[in-house]
């Protein structure tokens, strides 16, 4: 079987951002969903939209994102949108809130290990395809984040989110979500990332890029600041490869703050979220990585 191609650059440029999208020769056609996270109110590490703007134009795409299901500016549309614009996302670029308004769609996983459904926004009926473009980094409940996060808690609406964090059950509160089986949390992200990779059917795209590398998500208000240098860009069409290849890059590191953030992984298992995403079939951690000058 040939193994999954995934591309790197050193080159952390708006330009970098483009290139890295070409190398994959994968035509997003149609409109395109763009997937960012926006940045909680506070945070220091996301990523700015200007920095995204030359691959938004490329796809001639839309940024879409998904409420929270916690307290903060973004749990409801209202205070969402203000963010966004706030943030600048919506000064650059069309905008879509995919579960501004209800109801969910529900994605079936017919093979799903520990969930069977998925709750997305029903605005992702609006695109034809999507560009997934991650800021890989630590996380507080997943080890790091990067694509399949993306996919699963991403693109997940506020009620799907709450869904995914209590590993199905319907009627999840606040104090459940960070109170439960770890794996099987983990698990449920990689049952949902494969419901909305087989929704797109191939008309998807990832780049994750490695830089601002706190062992925090872009969701924390008060997040810790980067531990470790800037990495790079990469870029592939199989999102678990491109986890693997980011996560690998950190453990191959001779940074000083390359244990700290080991350590934030290993804490919350994060590879587990890989190794079950591998098991459900959408992708493969085998890899060839290929430097892009």
């Amino acid at each position: 079987m040939e193994k999954a191609k995934v591309y790197f650059t050193k080159k952390l440029t708006s330009e970098s951002v483009v290139k890295m999208y070409e190398v994959l020769n994968k035509n997003l056609s149609g409109k395109v969903a763009v997937k960012v996270h926006s940045g909680e109110q506070g945070n220091q590490n996301y990523l700015k939209p200007e920095f995204m703007e030359q691959i938004v134009k490329r796809v001639n795409g839309t940024i879409v994102e998904c409420n929270t299901a916690y307290e903060g500016a973004r749990n409801t549309s209202s205070k969402h949108k203000d963010l966004l614009k706030t943030h600048g996302w919506s000064e650059l670029f069309d905008v879509d809130l995919l579960d501004e308004t209800g109801p969910d769609k529900v994605l079936e996983i017919p093979n799903g290990k520990v969930i069977n459904k998925n709750y997305v926004g029903k605005n992702i009926d609006n695109y034809d395809s999507m560009l997934v473009l991650s800021h890989f980094k630590g996380h507080p409940m997943g080890g790091y984040g990067g694509a399949l996060k993306q996919l699963s808690i991403g693109v997940a609406s506020s009620h799907g989110k709450g869904y995914i964090h209590c590993i199905g059950n319907e009627n999840w509160s606040f104090d459940e979500m960070f109170n439960v089986n770890q794996d099987k949390f983990l698990e449920a992200m990689a049952d949902s990332a494969s419901s909305v990779v087989n929704y797109f059917n191939g008309n998807i795209a990832y780049i994750n890029i490695m830089c601002n590398l706190s062992v925090d998500c872009d969701c924390c208000a008060i997040a810790e600041d980067p531990c470790m240098k800037d990495i790079g860009i990469l870029s592939s069409l199989d999102p678990i490869a491109l986890d693997q290849a980011c996560v690998d890059l950190i453990y191959n590191s001779t940074d000083k703050g390359r244990d700290h953030f080991v350590e934030r992984i290993e804490r919350q298992n994060g590879i587990h979220t890989i190794e079950a995403a591998s098991k459900l079939g959408f992708g493969s951690r085998d890899y060839e990585l290929i430097e892009i000058d």
